[in-house]
């Protein structure tokens, strides 16, 4: 799945790309093959396509395994540099030998000699003294003590890159100039800094971008949280509202102004203007800000977008239950209301099910006694009412207020029962437009409905 951390660097990348007039690539790191499948694979090209981000030149993405020989190449330089050593040690021999889990590697085959062979991996050596200075365009210049940076691995025990070296050699061979990703990285940035540095190659320019939280300032979790673009996609999120929220998280035009076109959004990105402070993903103000985007659409491409919500297997209706002229009637009132398209059903469903599906709390809310009146009483003069009443909304509703100043109240308190027992909810559409959609003889019969259910209560 694709990740909205991961689309937010992403994006951040992609404008910067198209800023400088740049070329924005897509690369797969597949050389966990326990982490990489054709479908995972999909999945991220789909999301992104979505959202917008077209890699260019794109023939398929660029896949790690493509460099493997390159790698190879690298491994073998290093290996003849002088700047590193093999290492027979294994975890439970330096567990063993330390008494520290949690230690990390000790340099116990520093100075031994080892040449390659079975069951030895190969390390960097590290500089015992001095500094790796990591300039961060969000971060700032970073100073990391060289005698804190452990020897790392570069390629296992079968010769094969790690993935610190297979990165570097990676962005090397494509001509990277900037890697934006999450502060997650930060640590790998001294090691693969130095790794550039061996390989005779000028670093690039680093921008370690902050990690998403929740409201309880916890990192995003894929097993505790909705993380995966495709899921929001999935529930009726707009490309182009995610698109901007994702863009808001650590960076501002610098004003208030926060729905923003696309152009203006390109055009302002500064990069050394991104925060380093986590970014609150709130999910309330994404739908907020989704159901800006959806109140701007137009009407045809509001129905348009409605349109997999309104068939099989999404709909609860059956398909010859559906009627496209009264959606269309229904659906200027529903763009105001809904914060997601996958809402549209909840709002709609009363005009193309059979019946009304009862929420039993609005009913019980609903169908309450008004001071002495009881909620039978005010569904018999409601119906009396509609049935002589031209079917048009203005006039039910005339016909309903009447109702309701006949028996000194307000309109809200008789208007409440008449749309449980038609709509079985206490929200949704307004109610005299939903009555003049759905009919006289759909409309009253559901209104003798409700009165004979609560006869029978």
């Amino acid at each position: 799945m694709f990740h909205v951390g991961g689309a937010r660097s992403a994006l951040f990348n992609w404008v910067l790309a198209k800023q400088s007039g740049g070329v924005f690539f897509l690369r797969i790191e597949d050389t966990d093959a326990s982490r990489n499948a054709p479908e995972w694979v999909d999945g991220i090209i789909n999301a992104m396509s979505w959202l917008g981000m077209t890699p260019d030149e794109y023939d398929g993405p660029h896949f790690q395994s493509e460099f493997a020989g390159k790698h190879t190449e690298a491994v073998q330089q290093l290996a003849a540099s002088g700047l590193t050593y093999y290492c027979d040690c294994t975890r439970e021999v330096l567990i063993a030998r330390t008494g520290d889990p949690h230690k990390g590697y000790d340099g116990h085959c520093r100075d031994r000699g080892l040449t390659a062979g079975p069951g030895r991996a190969l390390r960097f050596r590290t500089p015992d003294e001095g500094t790796t200075v990591v300039k961060d365009l969000v971060r700032g210049t970073i100073e990391f003590d060289n005698s804190t940076i452990q020897d790392f691995i570069i390629a296992r025990t079968d010769g094969s890159a790690m993935f610190l070296l297979a990165n570097v050699v990676d962005d090397m061979t494509m001509g990277i100039t900037h890697v934006i990703r999450a502060e997650e990285h930060l640590p790998n940035a001294p090691r693969q800094q130095l790794l550039w540095e061996a390989l005779g190659a000028i670093p690039p320019i680093w921008a370690h971008v902050s990690i998403l939280v929740d409201e309880q300032r916890k990192k995003l979790s894929k097993r505790k949280h909705k993380v995966a673009v495709e899921d929001y996609r999935a529930e009726g999120f707009l490309a182009d509202a995610m698109r901007n929220y994702l863009m808001l998280l650590g960076w501002s035009p610098g004003d208030d102004r926060e729905i923003l076109p696309w152009e203006t959004i390109e055009a302002d990105f500064r990069l050394e203007n991104v925060t380093s402070s986590p970014a609150f993903f709130d999910v309330k103000k994404l739908r907020a800000f989704n159901g800006e985007y959806i109140r701007a659409l137009p009407l045809a491409d509001f129905i348009e977008l409605c349109r997999p919500w309104l068939i099989a297997p999404l709909a609860p209706w059956a398909p010859e239950d559906f009627n496209e002229e009264v959606f269309a009637q229904l659906a200027e009132h529903a763009q105001s209301r809904i914060a997601v398209l996958s809402e549209i059903t909840v709002n709609v469903d009363f005009a193309f099910l059979p019946e009304p599906v009862f929420d039993e709390v609005s009913w019980a809310k609903a169908m309450k006694p008004v001071g002495e009146l009881s909620a039978i009483e005010i569904l018999d003069a409601a119906a009396q009412a509609f049935r002589d009443a031209e079917w048009s909304a203005p006039a039910l509703k005339a016909a309903l207020e009447q109702v309701a100043a006949d028996r000194g109240l307000k309109l809200g308190k008789v208007q409440a029962p008449v749309r449980v027992a038609v709509t079985g909810r206490t929200i949704g559409l307004p109610l005299f437009e939903s009555l003049a959609v759905l009919g006289p003889d759909r409309a009253l019969a559901r209104i003798a409905a409700a009165r004979q259910k609560l006869s029978a209560s």
